[in-house]
């Protein structure tokens, strides 16, 4: 009887903790993620030898993109983030996902996402705005690619923006998922 008594008061206490007690930081409404538009179809697939193969690798990211937060330019000099929504990846994890999906569809290309090894050809660069401009009211990615091939590298930089109804989750994120893959698809037609 002691045993069933104690066991009872011990549930008893312990769900009267459960309001009390958090385990980790409050969730944000909102968790933003990349959806390609174009991606490769299933049962499709590619071949090719580790030199001819394209290795996207993870893009550096300036500091303000670099964390889970959406980034949102005030003015020139300052810089907020938007409430209650978070990436669930840091961005440019999330964006070499979408760039490597891309260039995959095309299925002209072994495509693989890493770190740079034994083959030729390479896909790299920086992140440098994947947020929201207050200023204008649109969703801004921008990346500058770098691509190397048997040791020639080139540069370009790329831009997409599309406008914001309001400075809210439910717009900017679909408004930044839209950039980004207008961005991805002009990096796929460059890499070829």
């Amino acid at each position: 009887m002691t045993m069933i008594r104690n066991t009872l008061l011990a549930a008893v206490f312990v769900a009267s903790l459960s309001g009390c007690v958090s385990l980790g930081p409050k969730a944000p409404d909102t968790l933003l993620a990349l959806t390609p538009v174009a991606a490769a179809a299933v049962g499709s697939g590619t071949s090719g030898t580790i030199g001819t193969a394209l290795v996207v690798i993870e893009p550096e990211a300036d500091a303000r993109v670099a964390v889970t937060r959406v980034p949102v330019q005030i003015d020139d000099a300052n810089v907020a983030y938007l409430k209650k929504a978070l990436w669930v990846e840091r961005p440019s994890r999330l964006f070499q996902h979408l760039l490597a999906e891309t260039i995959r569809a095309r299925g002209t290309r072994l495509v693989i996402e890493g770190e740079p090894g034994a083959t030729n050809q390479h896909l790299s660069g920086r992140l440098i705005d994947m947020g929201y401009d207050a200023r204008s009211r649109m969703a801004v990615v921008r990346f500058d690619a770098v691509k190397e091939a048997g040791g020639k590298f080139e540069t370009k930089r790329f831009e997409s923006t599309v406008p914001v109804a309001d400075a809210e989750a439910q717009y900017v994120g679909p408004a930044l998922n839209e950039a980004a893959n207008a961005v991805a698809k002009q990096v796929a037609d460059w890499v070829g």
